[in-house]
């Protein structure tokens, strides 16, 4: 896609007046005489436009402008007699911020500023070839867009305001907007003297999104602060749905490294969202926009095409580069040329502030099963009551300290906000409006749950986890929970690399900022379960599945999809992608599939394709499947999202683990099938791994060390095998222990055979985790790497760098074998 800017400065139509001036004659050291946001648009046009940046033209009025219209009007007196109450305890926010509107909307235009908006409009229409423009109408703060305050939201927009009339009116409201109770009650919040913010208005030309789509992103993870990638928001209509949390939004991630590399295409997430309803333009009386019900076909497809989230992906690393930080921007498409437009851009407030030394963790103490779930804003978890509002005039009604619930927030509720425990809406996005406030504020909250205010009762006792990766989840009761601050700062260096166990790709991106040497083991397995749900075998041969339900969740969750087996490689590719994105350059080793027959029998259509062993544990699993014509099919879909994941969307740091070989005759069948789908070990430095997790792999070590590029051993496997007790019984609980002497010696075998062979080993079971003197042990065995759940990270690189000293005083060198 090409962009082309209309708005370039032209001798004939510059302006004389001097209450008025182009947003290309401005730039963003103009935020005294132009407010935040007009500073940054003019910024954009005059030096981003040969950039490929398009910015919808337009003009803004001066913050003199502002103040002439407050001393014409003799407003001052009102303004100050009304807040001096407030301070003081004699009127309230609401009473005092009417007073001070009404006093706005009761003046009048000056004669010379009147006629120079005017004058402009008539130019910026003509620019455009029509006699009274369609503009947007926004406020813009002089401490606005702040790189420590955003303020985003507390004045108005209005949009598609036509003719001189209108916009006066709306240029009006702009000025009112300055007081609304938000803005009074987050200036005080901020420490900004209300008399020193003046307000500048931006009239735009308005793009036709409300024949296309329009939405929010920003150039770092709103809820991590990971900085490579493009969060992006898109909803039908108009922009302000997405901006007040009202549509439930698609959601698009992608990685910026990537951008700009021929061949790559670094989309690392794709998630289709309700959007139930979208703005448009009204036509005929005063009322200028309308919300209407979304098609089904508009709910069940996508607003952005790959291409277009890519477009506006660049746009928003240029945008960052400029800025020189991370951004939060807003875009629109146009329905009637199908450009992209960037609307507003403003400095990212909350990640950019929190100390990347500082590493917050909370975990729930228990396990429980969650009443609600919705998109988690932050990380943290909250207990408290439910307090139920259902819109902003009951907003007197809120308890402090309470869970809030409701519909949907927007700017109106910053001021009880900031007084919950929580908040938790029926509606919104990870980027409205309401989660941007909740985050600035420090308030976990759960948007876009659905069924809120319906299923949650005022008074109820209820704990809201935002720690389990960005679904929220909403449990009943009042649980414990612990959070651990750990100073990323102060960890020791090791030899032995210190990697991560990481399940879910929703998780992987809160820990980023562990110094991780990258992922020791991706399940697959889980990812397939979590985001794929679907068996792969009953996308290859749909007329199998034999449960109508089943058919039917397989059928709504492939729509869209001309072959229901590019939906499997789809979704897995993609759920991979977000999971590796964190951790690149490291290695990110993914373990094929490891279910068990009675586990695929849980997944949609499951039941139709798996057998009823007695025994799964030692069953029809691991490497067994991948050659097995039973299975081989499903196999193949494997295969392609790994292949697309390393060579269409970019992470060839992605290194393939084949779990429960066997034999080694089953890994040269397994070998065999992964070169025939495009895996060839060493092509495109492609690296296989086996799991060292069967007494045999312990015993031919050697042979499979030359069909293999690195063991990883499977502490949880390898002793339940060796010891002969099933992992899963509750009886035999008590004697299933890693540190068995049986076990540790298999394990001191294993990693002196892989090190003579001359290949890396490592491990990923659960024992380092558990138990820091096994972790020790491994250490002085001379392992490569330890991978470790993101929780005992921290605690278990101490015990690591500690058993290194120990073996370095005794000359006995830890991490004998080749580097990982």
């Amino acid at each position: 896609m090409t962009f082309v800017l209309r708005c370039t400065t032209d001798p004939e139509i510059s302006m004389s007046n001097t209450h008025t001036v182009w947003f290309e004659d401005i730039g963003r050291g103009d935020v005294p005489l132009v407010g935040g946001k007009n500073a940054s648009l003019g910024e954009m046009v005059a030096a981003l436009s040969r950039r490929g940046i398009k910015v919808p033209g337009g003009f803004a009025t001066t913050a003199d402008a502002y103040r002439y219209y407050v001393s014409a009007n003799g407003i001052e007196p009102e303004m100050r007699r009304w807040l001096e109450a407030l301070d003081t305890g004699h009127a309230s926010l609401q009473e005092t911020g009417a007073a001070v509107r009404q006093a706005f909307l009761e003046g009048v235009f000056p004669s010379d500023l009147e006629a120079s908006i005017i004058e402009s409009y008539t130019k910026l229409s003509a620019r455009n070839g029509q006699e009274a423009l369609s503009v947007a109408v926004r406020s813009s703060a002089t401490a606005e867009d702040l790189p420590d305050a955003s303020f985003a939201g507390q004045q108005e927009t209005f949009l598609n305001v036509t003719g001189q009339r209108a916009l006066l009116d709306a240029c009006r409201r702009c000025y009112a907007s300055l007081f609304t109770d938000r803005a009074i009650s987050y200036r005080q919040a901020q420490g900004f003297d209300h008399m020193d913010v003046a307000l500048s208005i931006g009239v735009q030309q308005m793009v036709r999104s409300d024949l296309a789509g329009s939405g929010v992103m920003f150039s770092v993870d709103t809820e991590t602060g990971f900085p490579d990638v493009v969060v992006i928001s898109a909803a039908w209509g108009l922009g302000e749905t997405v901006v007040q949390g009202a549509v439930d939004p698609d959601t698009y991630r992608v990685f910026k490294p990537f951008l700009g590399q021929e061949g790559k295409t670094p989309l690392v997430e794709r998630s289709l969202g309700a959007k139930e309803r979208k703005m448009i333009y009204a036509t005929g009386g005063s009322v200028r926009t309308l919300t209407k019900r979304t098609t089904r076909r508009e709910r069940e497809t996508f607003v952005l095409s790959d291409a277009e989230v890519l477009e506006l992906a660049r746009c928003a690393k240029t945008i960052e580069d400029h800025y020189g930080r991370a951004m939060d921007m807003e875009w629109a498409k146009d329905g009637e040329s199908d450009e992209l437009f960037i609307v507003q851009a403003r400095p990212e407030t909350v990640q950019t502030q929190k100390e990347a030394g500082k590493l917050v963790s909370y975990r729930l103490k228990g396990k429980a099963e969650p009443i609600l779930t919705g998109a988690a804003v932050g990380e943290a978890i909250a207990n408290g009551e439910v307090c139920a509002i259902r819109d902003a005039s009951q907003i007197d009604a809120f308890r402090d300290g309470t869970i809030l619930v409701t519909g949907m927030t927007d700017p109106d509720w910053v001021p009880i906000m900031k007084r919950a425990a929580g908040i938790i809406t029926d509606h919104g996005g990870t980027t409205s409006h309401a989660a941007i406030v909740s985050r600035e504020l420090g308030v976990p909250a759960i948007v876009g749950t659905q069924t809120a205010t319906r299923v949650l009762q005022d008074g109820q006792a209820i704990t809201l986890s935002c720690a389990e990766g960005d679904r929220g989840a909403v449990y009943e009761g009042t649980l414990d929970y612990e959070a651990t601050e750990v100073d990323l700062a102060g960890l020791p260096e090791t030899t032995t690399d210190v990697m991560l166990n990481i399940a879910s790709p929703a998780a992987a991106m809160r820990w980023w900022r562990l110094p991780a040497h990258g992922v020791g083991l991706a399940r697959m397995e889980f990812v397939i379960n979590n985001l794929v749900k679907v068996h792969p075998m009953a996308l290859i041969e749909p007329h199998r599945v034999s449960d109508e339900g089943a058919r039917q969740a397989i059928e709504d969750l492939t729509r869209g999809y001309d072959n229901p087996a590019e939906y499997f490689v789809d979704t897995l590719s993609l759920g991979l992608a977000k999971l590796a994105a964190p951790f690149h350059p490291q290695p990110v080793i993914v373990r094929l599939s490891d279910f068990k027959s009675n586990e695929y029998a849980h997944l949609l259509g499951g039941e139709s394709f798996e057998p009823e062993e007695e025994n799964p544990m030692i069953g029809w699993r691991g490497a067994s499947r991948y050659h097995s014509e039973s299975y081989r099919p499903g196999f193949e879909l494997e295969c392609r999202a790994l292949k697309r994941l390393r060579e269409e969307i970019g992470f060839d740091n992605v290194v393939i683990m084949v779990p429960f070989c066997r034999t080694l005759a089953e890994a040269d069948r397994v070998l065999e099938v992964m070169e025939e789908n495009g895996l060839k070990r060493g092509e495109n430095g492609l690296q296989i791994y086996m799991m060292c997790e069967i007494p045999s792999n312990v015993f031919l070590a050697e042979e499979f060390a030359r069909k293999f590029d690195g063991f990883s051993i499977g502490s949880n496997d390898l002793t339940q095998l060796i010891l002969g007790i099933d992992r899963d019984s509750d009886i035999l609980a008590d004697q299933f222990d890693e540190r068995d002497e049986a076990v540790k010696r298999a394990i001191a075998q294993a990693i002196a055979k892989a090190h003579d062979a001359g290949i890396k080993i490592g491990i990923c079971g659960q024992a380092p985790s558990d138990h820091p003197e096994f972790a020790a042990f491994l250490v002085e065995q001379g392992i490569d790497s330890i991978s470790l759940n993101p929780d005992s990270f921290v605690s278990t690189m101490k015990v690591v760098a500690e058993a290194e000293a120990r073996a370095a005083r005794t000359r006995a060198p830890a991490g004998v074998g080749p580097s990982s």
